[in-house]
């Protein structure tokens, strides 16, 4: 009887280890299985991360020297988030408020009855500023009493808007001609822009390295804060305003 007891005893005793060795297997075998899972997990994430730092260059120009220069004058400001976002398009309105605030259009004698504009109620945050840029003819609304102040520029409308504010040099048709004969779109400038654009490249205030205007294409924020950068460096450099070879300050009609 005493010997039946051992063997049992002998028996469980080996089953235990073998039940305590197979547990600790499958312990050991868990662990990588969890971690690699978890691995699988944090590397699925990975491409997230990545795709949000390479988002991030988009707006590194939001550190350059024409962006803060803009910024601290108060022209343009960045979004609530921090970050100034020059991809972004620009509205009409947004562009009629940065040209009150960049000539002071507020200032200037202006009718004092406003202008009806069927799609901007005086509730809209920009109408004031609206009202001051068809007051001063810097920009002109649609048929129908229409301002579409949601609607995009492209480069040529808000580069000819900047100069109507500036002031368009009247040059010759073939003293613009040549002005614009360095860029190789020049044959996409609309003509009623031709002078106004003209105006802008001759005071120095587009820093295009690719020979091109791209006049057709949208105007973003980074596009518009370049122009304000070179226009508040040259307010600093010459305060006067400079002799116009070929033609006069005298701006040109409302377009």
């Amino acid at each position: 009887m005493s010997v039946k007891i051992g063997s049992i005893l002998t028996t469980i005793g080996i089953m235990g280890k073998f039940i305590s060795t197979l547990s600790l297997i499958f312990l050991i075998q868990g662990f990588p299985t969890n971690a690699y899972a978890q691995q699988e997990q944090n590397t699925e994430q990975k491409p997230n991360l990545v795709n949000i730092e390479e988002e991030q260059p988009q707006d590194l120009p939001q550190s350059s020297n024409a962006i803060k220069r803009v910024v601290a004058a108060n022209l343009m400001s960045n979004f609530s988030d921090g970050n100034f976002h020059p991809e972004r398009l620009v509205s009409r309105a947004e562009l009629a408020t940065i040209m009150v605030k960049t000539f002071r259009l507020d200032r200037r004698n202006v009718p004092a009855e406003d202008v009806k504009v069927a799609d901007v109620p005086s509730s809209h945050w920009a109408y004031k500023d609206i009202q001051t840029v068809l007051k001063t003819d810097i920009m002109r609304g649609y048929r129908g009493n229409l301002f579409f102040p949601n609607q995009r520029v492209t480069r040529a409308e808000g580069l000819a808007i900047f100069a109507q504010a500036y002031g368009v040099f009247q040059f010759s048709d073939d003293t613009v001609t040549d002005i614009l004969s360095t860029y190789s779109d020049v044959e996409s400038i609309p003509d009623w822009a031709r002078r106004a654009i003209a105006t802008v490249v001759a005071e120095g205030l587009i820093n295009d390295t690719q020979s091109q205007l791209n006049p057709l294409k949208p105007m973003t924020r980074g596009d518009i804060a370049s122009v304000l950068s070179e226009y508040l460096e040259r307010q600093q450099q010459q305060p006067n305003t400079p002799v116009v070879p070929g033609g006069s300050v005298n701006p040109q009609p409302k377009f």
